[in-house]
Formats: structure tokens, sequence, C-alpha cells
């Protein structure tokens, strides 16, 4: 293919978080494939009103090296939206991916994406995370169907997202591809070494929790099962690695309530890109006991880690983990989450997961995305 001139629009350094991360790895991707890329970011993401969390940025993060990174959009500032299109517009990319993952951004990006596309020359494609959120608010159709009606066609990581793109009147140029692998974390670490770097005791049976802590991501469930008396009798812990979105008081209520204080080790905590190693080389199962779901990161980065799941069978949480074998797909209940935690343990799964993991790992490279992108870029030209 012909050497491209390709926009990535969505949050980049010095922004924090797994959508700046995937972001950068996939500009860097593009670059790879022989194209010319770089990231149209954020200079204000979100007003502080609407951001949950301690800060949404990452200072102590270096800059990706080689990628050009412009921190240029206003999500509040609709003459901000209108100015910028214009110019992007004058620049002439070959195609643009914008990252869709909340209907808030919709304004925004919908119209950047409009004033870009009006040159006649650029196509519009979304990556979309969520068309449909996790969390709903007042006027999240609106904004979601503003913004997926400025695309010519889209990308999505889960079935389920793209089953939900058909819910809305937008063209249905939509594709699958998986979930690349995140690579920028460094490798895996010896087990003991891990756990004596976060002051856990190097001998034990750990659980992982990571990643922001909302309500649908199940954290609560996580803790109901962890009440289980075969998982108390086998002392079994778990680590929560990652900072609260919301007010912590529920979650502390039942941590109190079942008496778990002393198998609970809270990182609540931003965790940077260089502690990332630490908390998954440390553990021996990954668990995502997610309420409700579209895609998720975090398997994706235990995989790297060579680390087994356990996730809930909600949206496409399920779809990459082959039940019994490389983990466990199980419902969105807390004795079955505890039924397979047992199981792992109880039977030594451990070793055989690895392995199969390892296996299944190896489907889920960057150029694999890279090319579906360039071929649905192909056929939006021709139509």
């Amino acid at each position: 293919m012909k050497k491209l001139k390709i926009f990535v629009i969505g949050p980049g350094w010095p922004l924090r978080g797994g959508l700046a991360t995937f972001d950068e790895l996939l500009c860097k991707a593009f670059q790879d494939a022989g194209h010319d890329c770089e990231i149209i970011s954020f200079s204000l993401q979100y007003p502080g009103f609407l951001f949950p969390g301690t800060s949404q940025f990452d200072h102590e993060r270096k800059a990706p090296q080689g990628v050009n990174i412009r921190s240029v959009i206003n999500s509040v500032n609709p003459f901000n939206w209108i100015s910028l299109g214009n110019k992007l517009k004058k620049e002439r990319p070959d195609f643009v991916v914008i990252r869709f993952w909340l209907p808030f951004m919709g304004p925004s990006l919908g119209t950047i994406a409009r004033r870009l596309r009006s040159n006649g020359h650029t196509r519009i494609i979304s990556l979309v995370d969520n068309a449909i959120p996790h969390e709903k608010r007042f006027g999240d159709r609106m904004f979601a169907n503003y913004f997926l009606k400025s695309c010519h066609g889209f990308l999505a990581m889960s079935h389920s997202v793209i089953n939900d793109l058909k819910k809305f009147d937008v063209p249905q140029n939509a594709v699958f591809a998986e979930h690349p692998l995140y690579s920028s974390f460094g490798d895996a670490i010896d087990k003991h070494t891990a756990r004596e770097h976060l002051k856990l005791p190097s001998n034990g049976k750990y659980l992982l929790f990571f990643g922001l802590i909302r309500k649908y991501k199940g954290l609560d469930l996580l803790l109901e099962a962890m009440a289980d008396e075969r998982l108390k009798s086998d002392n079994i812990q778990l680590i929560v690695a990652g900072e609260y979105y919301e007010d912590p008081t529920y979650y502390n209520e039942i941590i109190a309530r079942n008496k778990l204080e002393d198998r609970v080790h809270l990182h609540t905590k931003f965790i940077p890109d260089d502690e990332v190693k630490y908390y998954f080389s440390a553990c021996d199962l990954v668990t995502q006991t997610y309420h409700t779901a579209t895609q998720s990161g975090v398997t994706k980065i235990a995989l790297h880690f060579d680390k087994p799941s356990l996730v809930t069978n909600v949206g496409g949480l399920g779809e990459i983990i082959e039940h019994g074998k490389s983990g466990y797909v199980v419902p969105a209940e807390k004795t079955s989450v505890a039924d397979s935690i047992v199981d792992y343990y109880t039977n030594n799964k451990e070793a055989s997961f690895v392995a199969a993991t390892q296996i299944e790992k190896k489907k889920y490279s960057w150029e694999v995305i890279v090319a579906k992108f360039e071929a649905l870029y192909e056929g939006l030209k021709k139509s």
C-alpha cells in the first residue's frame, strides 16, 4: 500500500490512562507500516467538575519517542472545534481515526469530523470503544448519534459494539478487530520479586483487580466472592490496584462487613506505567468481574504478562478466553466467581492456563489492526 497521511484523534501524552497508551501504540504501528501518522490530542479533555480522578495528566511518564502529538482540542469550546476542524481539513489527511469512548465527546469530535470531511478527500473512521455508555446520562444518545453520523466507517474491538452500532441510523461500514496487546509496560518479572516490591508476603495466593474503580466494573461482586468460606479457609488474597472514580465508602463497607481487611490489599491510586509490571507479575490470576462491558484492555495486559484471567460473561469480555483452558468465563454472580477461584487453586490450573495463554497471545499483534484500518479505508475510498 502507498504511504498514507493519517491522524489519530484522541487522548495522547501527557494525558494518562489506557486510551492514551493505546493511541500512542497505534500511531507507532501506523508509522512502522510505512505511513505518516500523528496524534491530535486534547488541551482540555474534561472540565474539572466532570473528572472524578485526582489528575488527568501523568507528567512522570516520558513522551513516546518518535510520535508527534498536538494537544489542541478543547472539548467544551465550539469555536475551537470549528477552527481546528477547518485547519485539519486543509492538511488533507487520507483518513483519520477518531477515538470515541464517551457521548460527552460527541459534539466536539463530531464537529471536527464534519469540518474535516468537507474537503471531499479525507475519510473519517471511528475507533469505537462504546457506542452506548456503561453509565448512562441525559443526552447520551443525542451526542453519540451526532458524532457517529459524521463518520464514514467504524472499527470496533468487540462484537457487542458492532451490534450496538446497528441501533443507530449511521453507515453500516463496521469491521471487527481484536484488541492488540499492550506492549509498553515492560516485561514480566519474578513473582516473588514483584510481591516484595509491593510489600506483600512473597508466599501466598493472590488475585488482581486492576484499573479505575467504577460501579460497572464489579469490584463489589468480587469482594462478595472473596467472603466465600472456601476462599477464607484457603487464605486467598486480593490486590486492588487502581484509582477510585467514585466514593469508596460503598466498597469499604463490604470489606468491613465481611471482615476482609487482612485479605484485601488496597493500592487505590493511579498506577503509573512503570509500576504496572509489578502488579501483574505478583498475581496468580487476573479478575474482571464486570457487571456490564464491551471490551477491556486489562485482558490484553494480562495476556502480555502471561497471566490467565477470570472474566464475567458480559459484553465482549469472554470473547478471547477459552473457559477452563486459558481462564474462566462465568456469570456475574458471586458464587460462580468463587467456584472458579476455588477450582483454579484446588486443581492447580496455573501452569496449564499460562501455557494456553502464551499460545493465545500470538493472535493479537498491532500489524493485524493496522491492516484492518487500511482495508476499511480502501473500501471507503471507493464508495
